[in-house]
């Protein structure tokens, strides 16, 4: 689903408008109800969607730069730091937050360092959501240590990590591993490392040759409850 026309009505100041909000999900039911919790529980009137990278730029060019833009991590069209560089540098003014249901360690910080000024786990509850948002909106910043309850989750997390080198992986290996994981097909994984999928292809079989599993179900139920430190 591609909402760019407008679900909610076209940004109502015109070009140049910094007033309304857009969310950036190839994820049809989550991109709408974000959208929507932004309306109802955020103070914004006018929201937007799109669904990859390339209509989130051309909406901009269109109807100027919002206030807020909303992203999810893992996009259609790859990961989002590089869209989220891109917008840090045409939109200086717009605050972004990032969300993902990626529990990796490391991701917030990708997030970070390609300019994004929040992050948010798309488990936390809808009232943590509206306190990131708000925390953007006054010109503050949104990661895990900006709140004590994520913050524990995290450190939890963290106790069951693994390496790639744990697992007799090389680095590239445990990045194919990590996306496997989260169910993502080999031509995303390609398109999130920038290599052919056949390239993948081969990751895969020797990452199931080194863990003694036999497809990628057998994978996951291996390492159930692990999550991969990369």
């Amino acid at each position: 689903m591609n909402e760019e026309a407008g679900l909610h009505g076209k940004p109502e100041e015109g070009k140049g408008n910094t007033g309304y909000a857009l969310v950036v999900d190839d994820h049809p039911l989550v991109m709408r109800g974000v959208a929507e919790y932004l309306i109802s529980h955020c103070g914004y009137r006018s929201v937007h969607s799109v669904a990859d990278g390339d209509a989130c730029m051309a909406f901009i060019a269109d109807n100027g730069a919002p206030n807020l833009v909303i992203i999810d991590f893992w996009l259609a069209d790859g990961a989002a730091p590089p869209l989220v560089k891109a917008l840090s540098d045409h939109c200086p003014a717009t605050r972004l937050l990032v969300m993902s249901g990626d529990d990796g360690v490391g991701i917030d910080a990708q997030a970070r360092d390609a300019g994004a000024h929040g992050f948010i786990h798309k488990n936390e509850s809808p009232e943590t959501f509206a306190r990131a948002v708000a925390e953007l909106r006054r010109g503050k910043t949104w990661f895990a240590d900006a709140d004590p309850a994520s913050a524990a989750i995290l450190r939890s997390r963290r106790e069951l990590l693994i390496s790639p080198a744990d697992l007799g992986l090389t680095r590239r290996q445990g990045e194919v591993l990590a996306m496997m994981l989260k169910g993502l097909p080999n031509k995303r994984i390609a398109m999130a490392l920038n290599v052919t999928e056949q390239t993948v292809k081969e990751h895969v079989s020797s990452i199931l040759q080194k863990l003694g599993a036999s497809n990628r179900v057998e994978a996951i139920a291996l390492l159930h409850g692990r999550r991969l430190r990369l």
